[in-house]
């Protein structure tokens, strides 16, 4: 049996060096790290990637081949590639690349997310861009982002002001992840899941159990995703999976049944997206698989990226209270000290857009956007891209490339005012949202939600580091993963700035 097994493995592993060699000759691929056999980059790429390619990019150019196991990887990491992969060569690179958890988290491409490009993504986009996230259903949203964030000032104040807490710094991240995960979920579904002391209820205790097991689950496959040969030695828990989508289906019928009997009662919809693709099901030809998987997008694309990004600017403006302070005294000018800030005084606070845009360039929560797949041989930058490969933009190296950037590194919203660059996908040198066909539908929902956060964290409240900490000492490194969360979660003294009237939350039931 073992001499058996070793000849089996000599030939697959000769097939492989051969495959390998025949497609370095065939096609001209950019310069990269040397793979190893069956392996290819694997053991070489540091764990928070993004860093790590950003790295090899000095060295071998910015489009570089790095080799997953067998599966070719193309890294872009300036913005003139950027435009490249996401605008002149969009179409060939509009596919997905679906690992087997992500193929049976969205049913196949299903959904939006992992669709591949094709009449179902265009039906579906169209859903989004016609529907969903239109400037009037956002508008009509605004309420809920309003009361979520001043239910985050009211909790803030409350702890900060307990006698017991005097000096002692917060964990920012606890009280974002509140704001993210209550919108979210009142957006998607309609529900607040938790009351107003904070005790969450049944669904929602079921929804958190549901969004844990599917990152487990998601995570316990890594190795073998990337050698296909390998993978019958590492096979899929199907019936964990099966479970795991029965759970998140039952929970989502049922929250989509008590939407159904409520319009059949009021004889009206409201604009939560549950309700509005409810009704848009017929229209569209939309099958409960589809309604589910955009339920669900939604909440894992909206639920950390908001927290995140905010954590992370709130990272750099206790690292600079020159800008905190130039912030709040813009704020003192516009709206003073005898109301609460709405979404609608953004556009008299320049300076305060400039920041979420500076702290967007520096920490994208998406660093290396999800991998886009070549439907068809292509070129990029004089280079070949064989049909299946992988194309990932690195979107982190693109917003600190110091050819593009002054001080590329350095966190200086100022540089907005002086030249106004669009984040929303039209300009490559800033991508926080992608760009092109596979651009996030839902980017102005991202935005006004997070300046929105940031707006209100200034404008009631000073921010301070910990006592005993310098600015210069806050951890700035990310945790690895697929979105950036911040290896140590920051700590900051909060002090009231605005009279204590102000401090209550604007409670709205919709």
């Amino acid at each position: 049996m073992a001499p058996l097994f070793l000849g089996f493995a000599i030939i697959f592993i000769s097939l492989l060096v051969t495959y390998q060699l025949y497609q370095k000759l065939r096609f001209k691929l950019p310069p990269g790290p040397r793979p190893w056999p069956i392996v290819g980059n694997l053991y070489d790429i540091k764990p928070v990637r993004f860093r790590c390619f950003a790295e090899w990019a000095q060295t071998y150019g910015p489009i570089m081949s790095v080799w997953f196991g067998s599966i070719l990887n193309v890294v872009v990491s300036n913005s003139e590639l950027a435009k490249q992969v996401l605008k002149e060569k969009d179409q060939q690179l509009a596919d997905r690349h679906r690992s087997r958890s992500a193929a049976k988290f969205s049913r196949d491409g299903t959904d939006l997310i992992w669709a591949d490009y094709g009449p179902h993504y265009v039906k579906v986009r169209k859903v989004c861009t016609l529907e969903l996230f239109t400037p009037k259903r956002i508008e009509a949203l605004r309420p809920i982002r309003e009361d979520e964030v001043t239910a985050m000032v009211e909790s803030i104040f409350k702890d900060c002001t307990k006698p017991e807490n005097n000096g002692k710094s917060l964990v920012v991240k606890n009280y974002l992840s509140a704001v993210a995960f209550n919108n979210i979920t009142r957006l998607a579904f309609g529900k607040r899941f938790v009351n107003s002391e904070g005790v969450m209820d049944k669904q929602g205790v079921e929804f958190k159990a549901i969004v844990a097991n599917g990152l487990k689950l998601g995570a316990s496959l890594a190795m073998a995703e990337h050698i296909p040969w390998l993978r019958w030695m590492f096979p899929l828990e199907e019936e964990a999976f099966a479970k795991h989508g029965a759970r998140r289906d039952l929970l989502t019928r049922a929250i989509m049944e008590e939407h159904t009997v409520a319009r059949q009662k009021s004889g009206g919809a409201k604009q939560h997206f549950v309700d509005a693709l409810l009704t848009l099901q017929d229209k569209y030809d939309l099958s409960d698989d589809t309604v589910i998987g955009l339920l669900w997008d939604m909440i894992t694309a909206g639920m950390d990226t908001t927290a995140i990004s905010v954590e992370w600017a709130m990272a750099e403006l206790i690292k600079n209270p020159r800008v905190q302070q130039k912030a709040q005294e813009e704020m003192d000018r516009v709206i003073g000290f005898e109301r609460v800030i709405a979404e609608t005084d953004f556009s008299s606070l320049p300076y305060l857009q400039c920041i979420a845009k500076e702290a967007l360039r520096l920490h994208p929560p998406t660093p290396l956007m999800l991998p886009h797949k070549a439907s068809a041989n292509v070129k990029v930058g004089g280079y070949d891209i064989p049909k299946g490969s992988n194309v990932h933009v690195n979107v982190w190296a693109v917003g600190r490339d110091p050819a593009v950037w002054k001080e590329a590194s350095e966190f200086r919203p100022e540089r907005f005012m002086e030249e106004d660059i669009d984040m929303k996908g039209h300009d490559f040198r800033l991508l926080p949202f992608g760009a092109g066909r596979r651009v996030c539908p839902g980017a102005q929902l991202g935005i006004n939600l997070v300046t929105s956060m940031l707006a209100h964290l200034l404008h009631h409240f000073v921010w301070s580091p910990s006592e005993g900490v310098k600015a210069e000492e806050i951890d700035m490194a990310e945790n690895p993963g697929l979105v950036t969360y911040m290896k140590t979660p920051v700590q900051a003294v909060a002090i009231p700035r605005l009279p204590p009237h102000l401090y209550k939350r604007v409670a709205v039931d919709m």
